[in-house]
């Protein structure tokens, strides 16, 4: 009786997975739209924690990029990657209401996790994002001059005490202690230390946002592709003891300007705003918990330092095997320099120089670090003529995939910063180029970002010269790290940094 009943259960679920394999197989076909291989548990993202999916999309893309898109399987959820540049505007931009939301977010149990501009779904988000605003202006980040003036000021001297210790440099590291100290100071008025030594309790927070265990990974990768699996795995967006450490930083840092319900303008930084934002939401008798100003605290901490400190690693090794762009970028840097006499840069002398942009920019299109920009569909939505999808269908943008397309940018591989000078910007077909997303949910730190990683990387050339250093890997042979979600390197890197006489 006993193995009948288990016979029948095992048929029964071995006849389910069959039925809902085949519909998975033939769901995109039969709306006409191409797919590759179909597994009936993991969908299409049997990659998960083998491979990093910034890696997975441009693959996914050269299999398809005769396709303005190609349908995939989020697990058992449907899903479209958008390849082409006119669908990314309509997704991202010109029906952006149609895709207010994300399908990465955290779970009921992960407070932290699941209330920041990062993961909430609207309407909280655009309450979220229009208060904030106002701390991202151009005029509030020129009252920051002095700020990046010291902090680069430290890491000139940080390069040079390392060097004389014999400390093999791992860029990222360098450069998250400097982008920690940057956001730490500017956003919440705590005295940062990091650019020196690597040391202060922000700091010690960011080297945890760091560790990808595999634990970790698949929880990112849950919150990424199946969200509905956190709860049930007790997965959290940051490791608990970086929030149970910051709530308290927080609340010290709250008490030191009065309280929570000492009336502030929101002007001064990224903390007043967050203060504001709670004021005026109580105000208009709308609740706002303390765990959404935590949040986002915690969220602009580590999207600030994380984005910024990849940059400036990747261009640094870019540079360090194309010594003639280095020397270019220098000779830049040294003329506008003796042109401002006793003046340091300030962040306008900098935003103006075409070189030093030219090679930013071509490092974000080489290395996105998000490579694709994932949205839902609040309802039906046509996407052409041809196909009309659910809604509640997650779409991809793949960035990535489109930033290493020779269509749009011939020898995607090389390292070639001309692409991006003023008198070549307009040969970019418009929504090929996203290493800030667009449209209404796009990177809210831009200005900040670039900001820091003008001010540092003019710092450093104008010291020093970075070499490559033998035995060390190609920029084209980097691996990408198969636990993260973002597009980071496998390995350490690192650079000679000669003095300039």
């Amino acid at each position: 009786m006993y193995l009948l009943l288990l016979f029948t259960l095992v048929s029964v679920c071995v006849a389910w997975l069959y039925a809902k394999w085949m519909h998975m197989k033939s769901y995109w076909v039969n709306r006409g739209v191409p797919q590759g291989p179909v597994n009936p548990i993991f969908g299409s993202m049997r990659f998960l924690q083998q491979k990093n999916p910034g890696v997975w999309m441009r693959e996914l893309y050269e299999q398809f990029k005769e396709f303005p898109y190609v349908g995939i399987w989020v697990f058992w959820r449907p899903g479209l990657v958008i390849n082409s540049p006119e669908l990314a505007r309509q997704v991202l931009v010109k029906d952006a209401d149609v895709f207010r939301n994300r399908l990465l977010r955290s779970g009921k149990r992960d407070p932290l996790g699941a209330l920041n501009l990062l993961t909430v779904d609207d309407p909280l988000w655009s309450s979220i994002r229009r208060r904030l605003t106002s701390v991202f202006t151009a005029s509030k980040l020129r009252g920051w001059h002095e700020l990046y003036q010291s902090k680069v000021s430290d890491l000139v001297e940080r390069i040079r005490t390392d060097k004389e210790k014999g400390v093999t440099v791992n860029l990222r590291s360098l450069f998250a202690d400097y982008s920690t100290d940057i956001i730490g100071e500017s956003s919440f008025g705590i005295q940062c230390q990091a650019t020196k030594n690597s040391s202060g309790p922000l700091r010690a927070m960011t080297l945890e946002f760091e560790k990808y265990s595999t634990w970790r990974g698949m929880g990112w990768s849950s919150m990424f592709f199946v969200p509905e699996m956190v709860d049930i795995f007790g997965f959290s967006f940051w490791p608990q003891n970086t929030v149970d450490y910051f709530r308290k930083i927080f609340s010290m840092m709250v008490k030191e300007r009065g309280g929570l319900d000492k009336e502030v303008d929101g002007k001064r930084d990224l903390l007043d705003a967050l203060l504001k934002m709670r004021q005026d939401a109580l105000k208009d008798n709308q609740d706002m918990d303390l765990d959404i100003l935590v949040s986002n605290a915690m969220i602009l901490l580590q999207g600030g330092y994380d984005t910024s400190s990849a940059a400036l690693m990747y261009i640094c090794y870019e540079l360090a095997y194309h010594p003639e762009y280095q020397q270019r970028l220098y000779e830049e840097l040294l003329k506008a320099k003796k042109s401002l006499g006793e003046k340091e840069f300030e962040a306008a002398d900098l935003a103006e120089l075409p070189f030093l942009n030219a090679v930013f920019n071509e490092t974000l299109r080489k290395y996105p670090i998000m490579g694709w920009l994932d949205r839902v569909a609040l309802k039906d939505y046509r996407v052409d003529e041809k196909l009309t999808i659910k809604a509640g269908t997650v779409v991809y943008v793949n960035a990535v995939g489109m930033h290493k397309d020779p269509q749009y940018f011939p020898e995607p591989e090389k390292f070639h910063p001309e692409r991006f000078l003023p008198e070549n910007v307009k040969n970019i077909v418009p929504y090929t180029f996203l290493p800030f997303g667009d449209g209404p949910r796009s990177c809210i730190g831009k200005r900040i970002g670039q900001n820091t990683v003008r001010y540092a990387l003019a710092a450093v050339l104008l010291n020093y010269e970075v070499r490559s250093k033998p035995g060390e890997v190609e920029p084209n042979d980097m691996k990408f790290d198969r636990r993260q979600m973002f597009y980071a390197p496998a390995q350490d890197l690192s650079v000679e940094f000669i003095p300039r006489k």
